[in-house]
C-alpha cells in the first residue's frame, strides 16, 4: 500500500474482469489497488472460451500473444442427435478485430497471465486475503473498510473511484441495495472437468449432444484438458450424481474411459438471466458477473466482463485525467446493457436448442435443421442470429450526426507503418483518440487544437509516411467506403464517436479538453 492509502480506482475482485481492468488502469498509469479474499487463482476452469473482439482488448495491454500461445483455435460448434450424427454445424466468422474469431481457453492460465501482466505496473497494488466489509460514499470519494483475512485484522482505504468485479453473489451490489432481476432455468448441471492422456476421435471438437435423455455438452480445453456438462433430471438428486462412479457413467456414454481421461473435478451450477437495476450508484461500478449474468451456452460470460471494463476503464482514466466530464461516465451502461441483453437472448435461444426434452420435438428439430441446412446461406443466418452479435453502440458516447459508422468498433487489419513494418492497427492507435481519414486532409481545428492525432489511410501499395498508415490489403478503406465515411474520431476503445462523408466531421464531445495522457507503448 502507499503512504496515503488513497488509490485512484479500486478493483474488488481479482478474476479475468478484475484483473483485465488492472491491467487497463494500470497501463494509463493510474493509482490502483486490487482487492481479492483468495490468496491465489481459483484452480477451476469456469469460463471455456473467448472471441476475437476480447483478444483485441488483451492486445491494447501488451498480453495478446502470451494468452493465445495456450489457446485453442475452436472449429465451430456441432450440434448432434441421440445417435451421434451432426444435423447443424455454425461455424464462427471473423469480425475484423485481426484475431481468431473462436478459441477455447483454460481459465487457470488465463488468470495467471493476466496476473502477471499487472505486475509491470508498480502503480497496481494488490491485496489478496482482503475481503471488502464496506463502502462507504463521500462527496469526493469512496471509503472502503477491509479485512485482513490472515491477521484478522481491519484496515481502510480511500479511492475516487470503485468497481466492483466480485462476481455473482457480489456483496458490493448488496451494500448499495441494488436489484438483480432475471430468472433461474429450473435445471442444474453437471460440470466436469478433466485431464487428457489419450486423444480420441473428436476430441478438439465443440458438440452439443442434443438428445432428449441426456443432453451434455462436449468441450475441448487447451493445455490437455476437456470438459463435460450435463442437466440433473427432475427425478434425479444432484448429490446421487456428484460421485465418481455415476460421472464414469456420463462418460462412458460418450465412448470415454479411465485410458482417455482423469478426473479433476466436478461441481453442480444453476444458470441464470440476470440485469443489476443500475450498473453505477456514485462512484461506484459493477462490471462482469457482479451487473450481469447470462447461461454459458455462446461462451460469452467471462467475454461480457472484459468487455464492460475496456468501456468503463478508459472512460474512468479520462474523467480522472481531466480530459472528459464525470457525466461520461453514465454512459456506461448506456452503451454496455443493449448488447449485452441480445448476446444474453441468443445464450438462451441457443440453449433451448440444446436442451429439447421431448422426443417428437427433437426428432422434427433434428429434421428440419438438417434439411435447411442444405440450403445456400441457411447455416450463415442462423450463426449471425444464435452466436455473437456484432459490437456496435447506438447510445452513448457518440456524436449522432447520422453517418452509419458511429457507433461501430473499426476493423482491425494490418497496416504498413511509417517505418515500413507491417502491424496491427491499434499498435499504433490504440488505446487514444485519433482522427483517421482516407481523403483529402480538412482543417478539423478543434480536434487539433484538443492534440488529438490525424492519421491518413493510404490505399495498398503506397509508400510509408510519417503521418499516414498503409492499408495493407484494402479492408479498412472498404469498410469505411461501405460505411459512407471517409474521416472517422475513434474513441480510445476503438469504437467510432463520429465519421464524416457527405457531412462535415462533427466536433469532439462536450466538455472534451484535449488529449492529456498519450497511451504508453513500452509494454505492448
Amino acid at each position: 500500500m502507499n503512504d496515503s492509502s488513497t488509490y485512484d480506482v479500486a478493483i474488488v475482485g481479482y478474476g479475468p474482469v478484475g484483473a483485465t481492468a488492472a491491467n487497463l488502469l494500470g497501463q494509463s498509469g493510474l493509482e490502483v489497488v486490487v482487492i481479492e479474499r483468495d490468496p491465489d487463482i481459483y484452480f477451476r476452469a469456469r469460463a471455456i472460451s473467448t472471441d476475437e473482439e476480447v483478444v483485441r482488448i488483451w492486445q491494447q495491454v501488451g498480453l495478446s500473444e502470451r494468452l493465445t500461445a495456450d489457446m485453442q483455435p475452436g472449429a465451430g460448434a456441432n450440434f448432434v442427435d441421440a445417435e451421434g450424427v451432426p444435423f447443424v454445424r455454425l461455424l464462427p466468422t471473423e469480425r475484423g478485430c485481426g484475431h481468431p474469431p473462436q478459441q477455447f481457453i483454460y481459465q487457470p492460465a488465463v488468470d495467471k497471465i493476466l496476473r502477471e501482466g499487472v505486475e509491470r505496473f508498480p502503480n497496481v497494488s494488490l491485496l489478496l486475503e482482503h475481503e471488502c466489509l464496506r463502502v462507504i460514499q463521500h462527496a469526493g470519494d469512496v471509503e472502503l473498510m477491509l479485512a485482513d483475512l490472515t491477521e484478522d485484522k481491519f484496515t481502510r482505504i480511500r479511492a475516487s473511484y470503485v468497481i466492483a468485479a466480485d462476481g455473482g453473489s457480489s456483496s458490493i451490489r448488496g451494500q448499495l441495495g441494488i436489484g438483480f432481476r432475471g430468472r433461474t432455468f429450473s435445471e442444474r448441471w453437471i460440470v466436469i472437468d478433466t485431464k487428457m492422456l489419450e486423444e480420441w476421435p473428436g476430441h478438439d471438437r465443440l458438440r452439443f449432444h442434443c438428445n432428449p435423455a441426456r443432453p451434455t455438452v462436449d468441450c475441448p480445453t487447451p493445455l490437455g484438458h476437456h470438459r463435460w456438462e450435463f442437466p440433473v433430471r427432475d427425478e434425479e438428486d444432484e448429490k446421487d450424481l456428484l460421485t465418481e462412479e455415476v460421472i464414469w457413467n456420463v462418460l462412458g456414454d460418450q465412448g470415454i474411459t479411465k485410458d482417455h481421461v482423469e478426473i479433476i473435478g466436478f461441481a453442480c451450477y444453476s444458470h441464470h438471466v440476470r440485469f443489476a437495476d443500475r450498473w453505477r450508484i456514485g462512484r461506484v461500478f459493477l462490471a462482469g458477473d457482479a451487473a450481469h449474468a447470462m447461461p454459458p451456452w455462446i461462451g460469452q460470460g467471462m467475454c461480457a466482463g472484459v468487455r464492460d471494463v475496456a468501456n468503463l476503464c478508459w472512460k474512468l482514466g479520462a474523467v480522472l485525467n481531466g480530459s472528459l466530464p464525470d457525466a461520461v461516465l453514465d454512459t456506461y451502461q448506456d452503451e454496455r446493457l443493449p448488447h449485452l441483453k441480445e448476446v444474453t437472448n441468443r445464450a438462451v435461444k441457443t440453449g433451448r436448442l440444446i436442451v429439447e426434452r421431448n422426443r417428437l420435438r427433437a426428432k422434427v428439430r433434428n429434421h428440419v435443421l438438417r434439411a435447411a441446412s442444405k440450403v445456400p446461406y441457411f447455416t450463415t443466418w442462423l450463426r449471425d442470429h444464435r452466436w455473437l452479435p456484432d459490437a456496435h453502440y447506438r447510445t452513448g458516447l457518440l456524436a449522432l450526426n447520422g453517418n452509419p459508422a458511429e457507433g461501430w468498433l473499426i476493423p482491425q487489419p494490418w497496416v504498413i507503418d511509417s517505418h515500413g513494418d507491417r502491424v496491427r492497427l491499434d499498435d499504433i492507435i490504440g488505446g487514444c483518440w485519433t482522427i483517421l481519414h482516407t481523403g483529402p486532409e480538412r482543417p478539423w481545428q478543434a480536434w487539433r487544437s484538443a492534440g488529438v492525432p490525424i492519421v491518413r489511410i493510404a490505399p495498398p501499395g503506397s509508400a510509408p509516411r510519417a503521418d499516414s498508415v498503409v492499408d495493407a490489403d484494402g479492408t479498412l478503406i472498404r469498410w469505411l467506403r461501405q460505411k459512407k465515411a471517409s474521416v472517422v474520431a475513434v474513441r480510445p476503445d476503438g469504437f467510432i464517436y463520429a465519421a464524416g462523408g457527405d457531412k462535415p466531421l462533427p466536433q469532439p464531445p462536450a466538455g472534451f479538453t484535449g488529449v492529456v495522457a498519450e497511451r504508453s507503448k513500452e509494454l505492448a
